[in-house]
């Protein structure tokens, strides 16, 4: 594993399992000093290995139940443009540029049904976007995780790294 170390897989692994650990509970559980902690973690910071994060928590709390991905079609040549503007629209919370048939793969929250039809039309109303195609999300049955690829990388590294 090109720059990670078995010491920075260790770190990783505490981190997916508890996101909130303090560096010092992270230095204690894995036997290093803080100095050291600190140190790796600003490297890995550094170097990118850490997403942007915020506090996670469901939309349904804010009043938007309704979840749903909607495929995009669009001009290629316009994508750039497309993009800036979907990143406007609120009611949609990701988004991925996708090779094959579909574009962009958005993840919207809506309050109801109408809602979401009023979030389709706006997507569509985008000069360069050739079409879209909706399907309703009926709940998440694997949420998004890395602690079985940081556990693959930790076996793969042999005691390597």
């Amino acid at each position: 594993m090109p720059g990670l170390d078995r010491t920075d897989l260790e770190i990783l692994a505490a981190l997916s399992d508890d996101p909130r650990t303090t560096i010092v509970s992270l230095a204690e559980s894995l036997g290093l000093s803080r100095n050291t902690i600190q140190a790796r973690m600003a490297r890995l910071e550094q170097t990118g290995i850490f997403l942007p994060y915020e506090r996670s928590f469901s939309p349904d709390v804010l009043g938007f139940p309704l979840h749903a991905f909607v495929s995009i079609g669009v001009r290629q040549t316009e994508l750039p443009r497309i993009i800036g503007e979907l990143s406007r629209i609120p009611e949609i919370v990701q988004a991925h540029g996708l090779s094959g048939s579909i574009d962009v793969l958005a993840r919207v929250a809506c309050r109801d049904a109408r809602h979401l039809f009023d979030t389709d039309a706006r997507i569509l109303s985008i000069e360069g976007v050739e079409r879209t195609e909706t399907a309703l999300a009926m709940g998440e049955v694997i949420p998004f995780r890395v602690a079985g690829l940081i556990g693959l990388a930790r076996r793969e590294s042999g005691g390597n790294a």
